[in-house]
């Protein structure tokens, strides 16, 4: 599965532990991260990201372009709800949350429920994400059978 991980500066540490508390499961998966984000797990945890854009370059529309093209299977975005965001940080979360509502992808804006859907995930619930994701092992059989 490939899993996009984003999280707000005052959420970024959180974050870093979630992903130690989890490096079992997230490690058997495709991660990708905003260029901070990802520097910061890669570090502490010995993950493998691929680094996309920083979210001021773009990064967040990056991650929701994957994720209307069904590339991405699952999002985790710790965002900050104590601070005031400005109007065009909100317009580009509510952008990426919408497009994961059009295209079936889970989200978690939280720890309990980033906990819950890596649960899942670890169990094999969100195995049904295979088909929608073109680049996943489960379509590349198919081109290749189709051929």
């Amino acid at each position: 599965m490939d899993i996009a991980i984003i999280a707000d500066d005052q959420k970024r540490e959180l974050m870093i532990q979630f992903c130690i508390a989890y490096c079992g499961i997230l490690a058997k998966h495709t991660l990708c991260a905003t260029v901070s984000t990802g520097k910061y797990i890669e570090t502490t945890t010995g993950l493998k990201f691929e680094r996309i854009l920083s979210d001021v370059h773009g990064g967040s529309q990056q991650i929701t372009s994957r994720v209307s093209f069904d590339e991405i299977d699952l999002v985790l975005m710790f965002r900050d709800p104590g601070t005031i965001n400005d109007e065009g940080k909100n317009r580009t979360e509510m952008e990426l949350l919408r497009m994961c509502d059009m295209h079936n992808v889970p989200v978690a804006t939280n720890i309990a429920t980033a906990e819950v859907l890596v649960c899942a995930l670890d169990r094999g619930d969100l195995d049904w994400r295979e088909v929608f994701n073109p680049r996943s092992e489960y379509n590349k059989r198919r081109k290749i059978h189709k051929i």
